[in-house]
């Protein structure tokens, strides 16, 4: 499915969620940023993705920092690579692919992540920052 459809499927909520697991979630977040910026990407982001997680009778799911933490972590590797296309994205940063241990453990505790406050609104990492999302042109962004 090409991008244009993968989002619209999810806007309108026909995308099942057997076919909307991390790696689609990633996907997505990088639509809206090349569609968006980062700015207005993460409060409509934030909404539609509530939408679909009601839509599918799965709203108890929605976590802002998580969803907040991936939307920074792919703009910041996006400034690197905005001409590249989801495919060549995704070959280049397979840590945004990888959910569990993942790159949030290098940002967040578990304490903090579990928490009722870090489900309802985004904090900031305790642990390290996030790298800027003004990287040059073709430098390559990649946290192990």
């Amino acid at each position: 499915m090409n991008d244009s459809d993968f989002a619209a499927a999810f806007r309108d909520a026909s995308l099942p969620t057997t076919a909307f697991h991390h790696r689609d979630h990633v996907r997505l977040a990088w639509i809206y940023l090349r569609e968006l910026g980062p700015d207005a990407a993460l409060p409509r982001f934030a909404v539609d993705l509530q939408s679909y997680a009601r839509a599918h009778g799965v709203s108890g799911l929605y976590h802002a920092t998580i969803t907040g933490a991936y939307l920074e972590l792919i703009a910041a590797r996006l400034a690197a690579l905005p001409q590249a296309s989801w495919e060549e994205f995704a070959v280049a940063y397979p840590e945004l692919l990888q959910w569990k241990p993942g790159l949030l453990e290098r940002h967040y505790s578990e304490d903090l992540l579990a928490s009722p406050l870090a489900r309802e609104r985004f904090l900031a990492p305790d642990r390290a920052p996030f790298e800027s999302r003004t990287a040059k042109t073709g430098e390559q962004v990649h946290e192990k």
